[in-house]
């Protein structure tokens, strides 16, 4: 493995759905050591500061720590354990899928259950997809064994997919749990790496964000902290090259990185989204531009004070808010390569051009 695909591998097996990102954090602040200065905000989030030979622009990258995950919400009189989400989750994503609890005794592993067609009594039964509230998790129930007393589980203990980082049959296509969004967490680590001796027109904030899973939290507070001029949030976007999908973008792996146009919280910057685009043809990376039905942590950064012109770097992913999911290495490397371009010429006289309505 080089170095992308440790750093990958160890992000995404980490345990951390929001509110409960300490072992990502403790990943992401060993490799922030490197920085000029390491900042916080008061919910977890981390910010890794890059100087550069101006004070301005300050250059904000927000990706986030948490993944979509499960919280325990009760028990039935068996002892299975009742859940609610933290995150989007549909249930036929989540039927018969192994977990991980973490509580105070240690982590446990479980299965998600519902009941099997052969005890469904009718056909209509048979066919409807459960709600959650249906679902239940299994971590070894007996008559004799309760997982309250021997396991420790509480209400509010944190539950996690299981799903290892493996390199599949094509070597560039990577599969895991949380790539959404730990590979945009291993692309603040690569921007870091890729700029730690150059020297750049600006000031380079790096933050890996807590929480954005539900309702992106961290990246409110984090650009409270640092006020940037402008903002790019690192995240999955969507891969549309599966089948049963009439896609008309160039969103397909290996087809580099996305330039998100809009979404459900945020429509990107005009003249900042035609930056990105001009210094991705000028050092010929491949892009494509698309719309995605979701949010990303610009939302609430975009909106800071008198405004942040922002936009959002994705990596294709297919399979997002599973427990599995893959994205292209190609993809990934793109994007890191974009992100290290624009640092190299956002320049005051750039971010003037952009504020001259």
């Amino acid at each position: 493995m080089d170095r992308t695909e440790k750093l990958l591998k160890e992000l995404v097996e980490a345990f951390g759905p929001p509110g409960f990102e300490d072992e990502v954090r403790e990943i992401v602040k060993r490799e922030f050591q490197r920085a000029d200065e390491v900042l916080t905000d008061r919910l977890g989030s981390v910010i890794a500061v890059k100087r550069g030979t101006s004070e301005r622009p300050r250059i904000l990258f927000a990706g986030h720590m948490d993944e979509v995950g499960l919280i325990v919400k009760g028990f039935t009189k068996e002892g299975f354990v009742k859940v609610e989400a933290l995150g989007g989750w549909t249930t036929d994503q989540l039927i018969g899928q192994r977990v991980r609890v973490r509580t105070q005794k240690g982590d446990f592993y479980g299965v998600i259950g519902t009941l099997p067609p052969h005890l469904r009594r009718s056909e209509e039964e048979r066919r409807k997809l459960p709600e959650l509230k249906e679902l239940f998790v299994d971590f070894g129930v007996d008559k004799d064994f309760d997982v309250r007393k021997e396991l420790g589980i509480r209400i509010g203990d944190p539950i996690v997919p299981v799903g290892d980082f493996l390199v599949t049959g094509n070597p560039k296509v990577y599969m895991a749990k949380a790539f959404d969004d730990r590979e945009g967490v291993a692309r603040l680590v690569r921007i870091l790496d890729e700029i730690e001796n150059q020297s750049h027109p600006n000031t380079v904030y790096l933050a890996a964000v807590v929480q954005e899973e539900v309702g992106l939290r961290g990246a409110g507070t984090s650009a409270w902290v640092v006020e940037p001029d402008v903002a790019i949030a690192l995240d999955v976007s969507l891969a549309e090259d599966v089948p049963g999908l009439e896609s008309y973008t160039d969103a397909r792996f290996g087809g580099g990185v996305t330039i998100v146009v809009t979404d459900r919280t945020m429509v990107a910057h005009r003249r900042f989204r035609d930056f990105l685009v001009s210094v991705a043809e000028e050092e010929n990376i491949p892009y494509h531009l698309a719309t995605v039905m979701g949010g990303y942590d610009t939302g609430r950064i975009h909106l800071l004070r008198e405004g942040v012109p922002s936009a959002v770097l994705g990596v294709p992913s297919r399979y997002i808010h599973g427990f599995n999911s893959m994205i292209h290495r190609d993809d990934f490397d793109a994007a890191v390569k974009l992100a290290v371009a624009l640092i190299q010429r956002l320049d005051e006289k750039t971010l003037k051009d952009f504020l001259a309505y």
